[in-house]
């Protein structure tokens, strides 16, 4: 049966692009009629896209803190959270096919919604970079071993250009890469991991299964890292779950999303701890080098770094970015598109990770996840508790309708959440969401100001 509401179902005034069917690279911030995904195809979409090469560099990050089982259960429960996360904020996406942008306007308001798009813009374009240049890193190695052609530079302009090509291709692109990546992307990992173990299992075993670690505020903060690389997809989920198809419970959307993470993140947090407790590198490349021995299949895992880094970027990194400049300055998807694979050349991604240490990179995710984490508290508290799960489209389609110009209530309880989180920084996202969600509710019940967002 298609529950799908009869106000989603209508073409919004004054919202062109939704069409009843959808040709590559049209997108829209307008109700999503066309949807594209099925429950596998969705499934092996959040599966692609979810191969975070800042995964590997996680693990890095906690050794010597936890132990292999802590940071086997730290990546779980990591990912636990976050398939309940991303059914609880992608719940009005899915049910009225709305993006993120035009979900956060009942919140924050049309003007107030660009704090949210820009808190959410700005890690995404970063993170696009990142993985871009360690992408262009991996072709690099695989050209200098075969070739003897050695130019990090080139390779990351060429890589970059590449994604922004098949980026301008929309959902119906994004779908296929992720659908047909899935498979390899697995096997890959499962060799690596097995590598792995075959390489360094003797150190481990003395190492990783004696120490003693720890269940304290490092476990926990090891499981907001794993979190942490998924809380800006978690704060935008509705601009994937509008193209999944109606009829899947929320129940069985949790599992979907829990279960589409948890092999790669497991896999690929692993490797990154045991390679680095090892041999002492953060590198996500020369991680990689050291668990391959053997140069055909090195430059096989190589190819696969390049490959990840792509059907990440393109779900992950790119659509959230666009939508904003989309919504903001009003721009055309592809056209937006573009300027966002542009924008990722400025991110100076090489400063994120060094040889010898992952701290960069843990200090970002810490910090934009201390953003991130208000503003997903706010977005929960106003659709479920605030609106009822019910949302009236033409309202927030009305630029001078009662969600015009900027929700305070919004803006004090993000401020509110911030300072919490950065008061916990070890478990930034964790510390805000109470605060964030409790001030925002409080003040939507009480303070005159906000009574005319509650319409």
């Amino acid at each position: 049966m298609n529950n799908e509401p009869l106000q989603a179902q209508a073409t919004v005034a004054g919202q062109p692009g939704s069409p009843t069917t959808k040709a590559p690279g049209e997108e829209s911030l307008a109700p999503q009629k066309t949807r594209i995904m099925g429950r596998t195809s969705y499934l092996l979409a959040w599966f692609g896209g979810c191969v975070s090469i800042g995964t590997f560099t996680m693990g890095s990050s906690v050794v010597g803190t936890l132990n292999l089982i802590q940071a086997t259960l730290a990546i779980a429960i990591g990912c636990f959270v976050i398939g309940i996360a991303l059914a609880l904020n992608g719940a009005a996406g899915y049910k009225y096919g709305i993006p993120f942008m035009v979900q956060a306007r009942s919140a924050f308001g049309f003007a107030g919604t660009r704090l949210p798009g820009l808190v959410r813009a700005v890690p995404a374009i970063v993170w696009y970079g990142f993985q871009s240049w360690i992408g262009a890193g991996a072709l690099n190695m695989v050209s200098a071993t075969l070739f003897g052609f050695d130019n990090l530079v080139f390779y990351f302009i060429t890589f970059q250009f590449l994604q922004i090509g098949l980026s301008v291709m929309g959902f119906q692109g994004i779908k296929w890469l992720e659908n047909i990546g899935s498979a390899f992307i697995l096997a890959s990992l499962v060799y690596m991991f097995y590598s792995t173990v075959q390489r360094y299992g003797d150190v481990l075993s003395a190492n990783l299964l004696t120490m003693e670690g720890s269940w304290g505020l490092p476990f926990w903060g090891a499981t907001m890292l794993f979190l942490g690389i998924y809380s800006t997809m978690i704060l935008n989920v509705g601009d994937y779950a509008r193209e999944h198809k109606h009829g899947t419970g929320p129940g069985l959307l949790t599992t979907i999303y829990s279960m589409s993470i948890l092999p790669c993140t497991l896999f690929m947090g692993l490797i990154g701890f045991m390679v680095s407790e090892a041999t002492g590198v953060a590198d996500p490349i020369k991680v990689f080098a050291n668990a391959v021995d053997n140069t055909p299949l090195l430059m096989t895992t190589l190819l696969f770094i390049a490959f990840a880094q792509v059907t990440t970027n393109v779900l992950n990194n790119v659509v959230p970015p666009t939508y904003v400049l989309m919504d903001v300055f009003k721009l055309k998807f592809r056209t937006a598109t573009v300027i966002v694979g542009l924008l990722a050349f400025a991110t100076f991604p090489w400063k994120l990770v060094q040889d010898e240490s992952a701290a960069g990179l843990q200090l970002f995710v810490q910090t934009y996840s201390a953003f991130l984490g208000p503003i997903f508290a706010i977005l929960v508290v106003d659709y479920f508790l605030i609106r009822r799960r019910t949302l009236d489209l033409t309202k927030l389609y009305d630029e001078q309708g009662p969600y015009r110009g900027v929700n305070y209530a919004a803006l004090v309880a993000t401020a509110v959440g911030i300072v919490a989180a950065l008061s916990f920084s070890a478990v930034s996202w964790y510390a805000s969401l109470i605060p964030a969600g409790a001030t925002y509710y409080l003040l939507m019940q009480h303070w005159a100001p906000c009574q005319r967002f509650r319409s």
